[in-house]
């Protein structure tokens, strides 16, 4: 057996180390995922063909006997260890939301699943609003805004060139696929995503796609929108007329109503902070491997202290999320929570708040960031769990 450790002293790529787990899933090889063992490795099995991969991508690999792997499966296995081996069986097949023209920033998830080598499929509205999303397993939405607002970057880049020509560009879109507004149209395509994890899909957002999203949800049918973003006034009273039943994750939250300010709502965390930089880190919770192996999976990691980073959405305000999602990291000295995962009908859906886990405060135009400097970067890491964990076995309740 091959043993790609994860722990800090062990792995020289973390991130490429997901690729070769993907890479074996696409060649039909069960890999197995040993939760809270060296900071979460993956057993497969060894063959020259694995072996080069993980040496032209960098991938630091150990060579174990039949013998050597049986034990340390024997050891995970004991009902003192806090630890599992959960299989993964099938590739999932990856679909990013995210538009076709090009946006001054870039998205963290489409930077990391390139840098693992990792394929995925790019779709948006249209594709969303054809049924499409059925055809995949994971979907990951995009630095985006559900509410029709264009981000709320209205008071700051309304004179900017590519605000003007997005702004353009959504409501042509909107008008060919028969909405009056982009709100609308933004709301049927939030309404398809929550049909999709209903039916039993996984849902990854960063940023502003988690608050973005649930406040459409929220809001549906009803025009939260000033004039400057869809013609006409907003409805009387609006506030009191959105539906928290409706939402993924939150709940109790109250509308920025400024236009000017870059905020949607009180949910995010940004404006509320009080943390200096060098002390901005969020901690990752720990669970049962064997009792509670889905937020185990998502928080394997070689640390438990992941640094802190800025975004639209920064962090959530913990006493907003809704009592049945799973806080999965947080900030205690801030009241934020960070990193959180749930169950909608069938599926899963995780919300992690920031833009970019190794770039502070990325800001509209900035470069973006070369992974090949942060290959064993812990914020990227909490991605590529989620990217792994619809190819894990589903182990039949205990009735």
């Amino acid at each position: 057996m091959l043993l790609i450790p994860m722990d800090a002293e062990g792995q020289k790529n973390h991130l490429k180390a997901y690729g070769i787990t993907y890479w074996m899933l696409q060649k039909q090889q069960k890999v197995q995922w040993l939760l809270n063992y060296r900071g979460g490795s993956f057993l497969l099995p060894d063959g020259d063909l694995v072996r080069k991969e993980c040496q032209i991508r960098g991938v630091s690999f150990e060579v174990l006997s039949d013998n050597q792997a049986q034990s340390i499966l024997t050891n995970i296995s004991s009902p003192s260890q806090n630890q599992e081996a959960v299989i993964l069986e099938k590739a999932p097949k990856i679909a990013v939301y995210s538009p076709k023209d090009n946006m001054p920033w870039d998205d963290a998830v489409t930077m990391v699943l390139t840098y693992a080598e990792i394929p995925y499929v790019t779709l948006y509205d249209e594709e969303v609003l054809e049924d499409k999303l059925a055809l995949y397993d994971w979907l990951h939405l995009h630095h985006e805004d559900f509410t029709g607002q264009y981000g709320k970057f209205y008071g700051s880049y309304r004179t900017a060139s590519w605000y003007i020509e997005g702004k353009r560009i959504a409501e042509e879109r909107a008008k060919k696929l028969g909405y009056d507004k982009v709100s609308e149209q933004k709301s049927a395509v939030a309404e398809k995503i929550r049909a999709y994890v209903i039916g039993g899909g996984f849902m990854f957002a960063m940023c502003s796609a988690t608050d973005s999203f649930d406040i459409a949800l929220a809001a549906k049918d009803v025009d939260i929108c000033e004039p400057m973003f869809d013609g006409d006034a907003s409805s009387p009273s609006y506030q009191s007329r959105l539906d928290y039943t409706r939402t993924f994750a939150f709940t109790n939250f109250t509308l920025e109503r400024n236009p000017s300010q870059y905020e949607f709502s009180s949910i995010d965390m940004t404006r509320k902070r009080r943390i200096p930089k060098e002390s901005d880190y969020f901690s990752l919770m720990e669970f049962s491997a064997k009792w509670d192996p889905v937020p185990t999976m998502l928080t394997q990691n070689h640390t438990s202290l992941v640094k802190g980073f800025m975004g639209q959405t920064t962090a959530f305000e913990a006493v907003e999320v809704k009592p049945t999602v799973m806080v999965l990291g947080e900030c205690k000295l801030n009241g934020e929570a960070r990193y959180i995962h749930g169950i909608k009908g069938k599926g899963f859906f995780t919300f992690y708040g920031g833009h970019d886990p190794e770039d502070y405060q990325h800001r509209v135009g900035d470069p973006k960031t070369e992974l090949e400097l942060h290959p064993t970067s812990p914020g990227y890491r909490l991605i590529l769990n989620n990217v792994l964990f619809p190819a894990a076995r589903k182990k039949k309740q205990k009735t």
